[in-house]
C-alpha cells in the first residue's frame, strides 16, 4: 500500500475512533493544522480523510465555522403513519408548534386533491414539527371540516391521524410524491438550516377506504432524514392463451389437480 494511502487511512481511523468514543454529535473535530502536525502529513491527506467521512455522513462542514460531528439521521420510511407515531416509535418525544389553524373554503387545487367541490369548508393547518425539541419538518394539512367538525375547538396539541382514527376515519392507504426542495428564507429560519439547504418535499393524500381524509405538504430537513424505501422484484407478466379472457383482478386461478 502506498505511504500516502496508509497515512490517509490512519487519519480517517483516528477520527472515527474519536467520534465513537469521545466526541458527541455537534462537537468540532481537531483543526486540519493540528491533524497535520499530529500525523506529520500534508493538508491534502488530512482533507482527503475528512472528505470521505463527510460523504459517509459521519462529519459535516459548516461554512466559516469548521467541521463537526454529524447528528445521526432518522430514516424516513415511506409508510402511512403520522410524524407523532414515527417519533414515538423511535423513542423520541414529538412536539409541534402551530403556525396556522383555520377553517376556510377549499381552493380549486385543494378541492381537487380532496375530491370535494370548490369552496367546501376545510381545516387548514401549518405546523413546525419537532423531535426532542429539535425542528425536523414543516407540515401543512388540509382536512375536510365535515370529517372532524370540532377539530379546532380545543387545544392545538393534537395529531391529525389520531383524531381521524378516533372519528372512525383512520387512514388505510395513501399516495406520496417525493421531490427535492431548497429551503426558502422562512423555511430555513423555522428549521434551523441555511437558506437553500436541501430538503425532502413530500406531497401526500391519505385515504380511508375511498375517501380522501387528508391532503398534506411536508418539508423535511435532509440533514436529519434519510429516505428508506423497500423495493421488490416485479411479478412476472403472465401471458394468456389466445382466445382466453384475462381473469378479473380479484379472481384467483384454481390450483392444478
Amino acid at each position: 500500500m502506498p505511504p500516502s494511502r496508509a497515512k490517509y487511512v490512519q487519519v480517517r481511523e483516528h477520527l472515527l475512533s474519536e467520534v465513537r468514543s469521545r466526541l458527541s454529535p455537534g462537537s468540532p473535530i481537531p483543526s486540519e493544522r493540528e491533524l497535520c502536525r499530529q500525523f506529520r502529513v500534508s493538508r491534502m491527506t488530512v482533507r482527503q480523510a475528512i472528505d470521505t467521512l463527510v460523504v459517509d455522513g459521519v462529519l459535516e462542514r459548516h461554512q466559516g465555522k469548521g467541521t463537526f460531528v454529524a447528528r445521526p439521521k432518522v430514516d424516513l420510511q415511506v409508510r402511512l403513519t403520522s410524524f407523532t407515531q414515527e417519533m414515538r416509535r423511535r423513542g423520541m418525544q414529538p412536539g409541534s408548534v402551530f403556525l396556522l389553524a383555520e377553517t376556510v373554503p377549499a381552493t380549486a387545487e385543494v378541492a381537487k386533491h380532496l375530491e370535494l367541490p370548490d369552496g367546501t369548508p376545510v381545516h387548514h393547518l401549518r405546523r413546525l414539527l419537532t423531535a426532542d425539541s429539535t425542528p425536523m419538518a414543516i407540515e401543512e394539512n388540509w382536512v375536510p371540516a365535515s370529517a372532524l367538525p370540532v377539530l379546532l375547538s380545543g387545544p392545538l396539541s393534537f395529531s391529525v391521524y389520531e383524531r381521524l382514527t378516533e372519528a372512525g376515519l383512520a387512514p388505510s392507504w395513501g399516495e406520496d410524491l417525493i421531490e427535492a426542495h431548497s429551503a426558502t428564507i422562512e423555511e430555513s429560519t423555522l428549521l434551523g438550516v441555511r437558506e437553500g439547504a436541501p430538503t425532502l418535499y413530500i406531497t401526500r393524500r391519505a385515504f380511508h377506504d375511498h375517501q380522501v381524509v387528508d391532503y398534506s405538504h411536508s418539508i423535511y430537513r435532509a440533514d436529519r432524514y434519510a429516505l428508506w424505501v423497500p423495493v421488490a422484484v416485479p411479478a412476472p407478466t403472465v401471458s394468456r392463451r389466445p382466445g382466453k379472457a384475462p381473469a378479473a383482478p380479484d379472481e384467483h386461478p384454481a390450483a392444478a389437480g
